[in-house]
């Protein structure tokens, strides 16, 4: 336990220095993105260096031999696809950021209300939502989502809307489902299994968490399809 308090003290002073970095980063998205991605993947350095906890990414098998390779026919990270992604931890969150190409996720508008922080989601290209506003929203939602799409982005979404518990699936949100038939956009489901090293509260346990890229989906696959793909190699 003495780890984890370590880290999550060392981490928050880590934030706490950044934040003038992040500042200077809001004159050009370009150079706020870098200074966005290279917090995240500092997040990562200090989980291995201080909790002894490493990552590893697979990515599903190529046709021809069945040897794994990054990237392949199999994945498209190249923004034509939507990633639906597995939340467990502030992890993965770190690690697709840092592996897919020009990502920008969906998240809750309250968190651009976060001084610093919030701003620099902001001037990356981050897509607020606001729950509250139903189907008025989500179409404003596909449009922005579109737009960003058309510019070279690539969309990461977590479509169980929340952090979950190993061994604790939550129903996917139909939202995704929305998104992927308006745009006309395969899915690609994304499974992890941090929360066993990560977890949402309590003790942080040294090991190596993995990321599991799975078989994209066409756009009209099922919740159902979706789930079961993304929870395939989930804890």
């Amino acid at each position: 336990m003495l780890r984890t308090i370590i880290f999550k003290t060392v981490l928050a002073i880590y934030f706490v220095l950044w934040a003038p970095l992040l500042l200077i980063g809001l004159v050009s998205k370009k150079l706020n993105t870098k200074f966005v991605l290279a917090d995240a993947a500092g997040v990562l350095i200090l989980a291995r260096l201080i909790c002894g906890i490493k990552y590893e990414i697979h990515y599903p098998p190529t046709e021809e031999n069945g040897v794994p390779d990054a990237p392949n026919e199999n994945v498209r990270l190249d923004g034509k696809a939507i990633i639906a992604a597995k939340h467990m931890s502030m992890m993965e969150v770190a690690i697709l950021a840092n592996n897919v190409q020009n990502p920008f996720f969906i998240l809750k508008r309250e968190l651009l209300w976060i001084p610093i922080y919030g701003w620099a989601f902001w001037r990356m290209g981050l897509q607020p939502v606001n729950r509250a506003r139903g189907a008025t929203n989500m179409n404003k939602l596909a449009d922005a989502v579109a737009e960003k799409i058309m510019n070279g982005q690539t969309l990461i979404i977590f479509p169980e809307g929340t952090r979950t518990k190993p061994g604790h699936p939550v129903p996917l949100k139909r939202g995704l489902l929305f998104l992927a038939q308006k745009l006309k956009l395969p899915i690609i489901p994304v499974g992890t299994d941090t929360g066993l090293y990560w977890p949402k509260r309590g003790r942080m346990t040294p090991g190596t968490a993995h990321v599991y890229f799975e078989p994209i989906l066409p756009s009209t696959a099922s919740l159902t399809e979706i789930g079961e793909a993304i929870n395939r190699h989930s804890a």
